[in-house]
This record gives C-alpha cells, sequence and structure tokens, in this order.
C-alpha cells in the first residue's frame, strides 16, 4: 500500500489517499482508500474513510508519490526514488536538500547573461 500519496483531480482541490498498488500504463481507474483533504478532514462527498474508491483516469490530472511511500516497508517491490544530481545516494540527496544552497556555476551565468 502506497500511504499518502496526493491525488490531483481536475478543477478540484488535491486530496491524500492510500493507493492499493502503482499505477500502470494500462490502467483506466485509480483504486484507493483513506481519502482525505490536505489537511486531514474528510471532504464533503465522502460517507465513511475506510470506503474503496475507484477514480476514472480521465479526471486525474496526476498523482503525486511521495519518497517516504515509495521506500515503505511494506510494499513488495522498490519504486525508483529520485536523487539529486551529484549526489552519489539517497543519503547525500537528503544532505543537499536541507542544506537549501545550491553551488552557483559561475561560467553558466555568464554565458547565460551574454546572450
Amino acid at each position: 500500500m502506497l500511504r499518502n500519496a496526493v491525488l490531483h483531480l481536475a478543477n478540484e482541490q488535491p486530496l491524500l489517499a492510500d493507493l492499493f498498488e502503482m499505477p500502470t500504463s494500462g490502467d483506466v481507474t485509480v483504486r484507493l482508500t483513506n481519502l482525505r483533504t490536505l489537511d486531514g478532514k474528510r471532504p464533503i462527498f465522502v460517507d465513511d474513510l475506510k470506503s474503496v474508491f475507484v477514480f476514472p483516469y480521465h479526471r486525474v490530472t496526476f498523482i503525486e508519490i511521495p519518497p517516504q511511500a515509495a521506500l515503505s516497508a511494506e510494499m513488495g517491490d522498490a519504486l525508483p526514488v529520485p536523487v539529486a544530481v551529484g549526489a552519489s545516494g539517497p543519503d547525500d540527496a537528503a544532505e543537499a536538500a536541507d542544506d537549501g544552497e545550491l553551488e552557483i556555476d559561475e561560467d553558466f551565468l555568464r554565458r547565460i547573461r551574454e546572450v
């Protein structure tokens, strides 16, 4: 189960949900449970949060799957986790993200200014 995925529906506010499986290119619907708003409240159109919900993909703009869900021990196979450029592994990527500072390539900036 992929927990706390963010479901972005067309012309609606994003929703948090737990996906039963990783979506594939052959799917026409997405199946999920524990549907809630980003602040954890029950959406007005939901009667029971523990229900199973099925959304057709033509209503889904995109689905965000957080790295924590990809690394979850409950999953059978590991999902690819993005790594920052120049990082040698996930630990380096986390450190680079925590730093908040990026190294500025002065030569690159000079070439942009010249254009």
